[in-house]
């Protein structure tokens, strides 16, 4: 249960009162054993592990301060995500301001292409399992100058959400030229989307360039059919062309759908990634989630993968999250 922390200090010096200010602790934690063709089983993090804490100050006028950051673990391990290569904050590290304007931050985060396409997808921002990730951004990287990074995410970063506007809302992400990672980007990265929600249908569509120049577009649809039944597609396309002279292009696709049945709920997606001049790679996954509470699920999933060069994949995992 997420836990909220009531603060209100004075000024003695000045007799100056600030404003009421909300802290939020909250966190996730998620393991599963998982055996794919040609591996050992094994335990890992089925879903982002994370302890994080997010704030608001009432500044008055409408106008806000707040503040997110969020720590990264591996469960079957205790380190830093990635075995301890990633940063403590690997989630996200930002403060900024909220008002009639929107919301402005600076920090790091994910993309505001990569925080929008999340949302359609079965398997969410799931960080294994047998989520589609991959499919729905076409194996694109948002991060290629560090090495091991999460591939969706900027350091030194500003982002612009727009007010939500009777459903639709505009996010804008722009990245430093700062040397980082295996060297100096090549220009200022930046990323957009535009989303619309509202009622059974949420559309998306984004455009992002990374620090090597690599350019990637995206769009993405979900749709509440019935109370039940949920489904979700999406097309990507990135253009290397800036680092790859041959066959630069990859397009990716997925749909998806939710099924809520009983206590559970059943997840099912397929999907393919095509490189130029490369034979595709095709991933069909299912799974299931059963509730235990509102905050607890257990879940099993497989996937059968058949890519290029190394053949068919089989994958399978059961495993438990629980969310604080």
């Amino acid at each position: 249960m997420k836990k909220t922390l009531i603060a209100l200090a004075v000024l003695g010096a000045a007799g100056v009162a600030h404003a009421q200010s909300n802290v939020t602790i909250y966190g996730q934690m998620d393991a599963m054993i998982t055996k794919k063709t040609g591996s050992t089983t094994s335990m890992v993090a089925g879903d982002n592990n994370k302890l994080g804490f997010k704030g608001v100050e009432d500044l008055g006028g409408g106008l806000k301060a707040l503040f997110h950051a969020e720590m990264r673990f591996d469960p079957d391990t205790g380190t830093t995500e990635a075995g301890g290569a990633r940063p403590l904050f690997q989630g996200q590290s930002r403060v900024g301001l909220q008002g009639d304007f929107g919301m402005i931050r600076l920090g790091r985060g994910l993309t505001a292409v990569q925080e929008s396409g999340a949302g359609f997808e079965a398997w969410g921002e799931a960080r294994t399992r047998a989520a589609m990730t991959s499919y729905v951004v076409a194996n694109y990287n948002s991060d290629p100058l560090h090495a091991g990074s999460s591939t969706n995410r900027w350091s030194n970063g500003l982002w612009y959400n727009s007010p939500n506007m009777s459903g639709f809302q505009l996010n804008v992400t722009l990245g430093t030229k700062e040397a980082q990672g295996t060297g100096t980007p090549k220009a200022n990265p930046y990323s957009v989307s535009a989303t619309y929600n509202q009622g059974p249908v949420a559309v998306m569509a984004g455009y992002e360039r990374n620090p090597v120049e690599t350019k990637f577009w995206i769009l993405g649809g979900s749709v509440q059919a019935t109370p039940e039944l949920k489904l979700q597609a999406t097309y990507a396309q990135q253009d290397q062309g800036s680092t790859k002279a041959v066959n630069p292009k990859t397009k990716g696709w997925q749909i998806g759908a939710n099924y809520n049945v009983g206590t559970g709920q059943i997840l099912a997606a397929y999907g393919q990634i095509k490189p130029d001049g490369v034979e595709s790679t095709k991933r069909f996954a299912l799974g299931y989630e059963h509730n235990l509470s509102k905050r607890t699920f257990l879940y099993v999933d497989a996937y059968n993968e058949k890519a290029p060069v190394v053949g068919t994949v089989n994958s399978f995992d059961v495993g438990i999250n629980h969310r604080f």
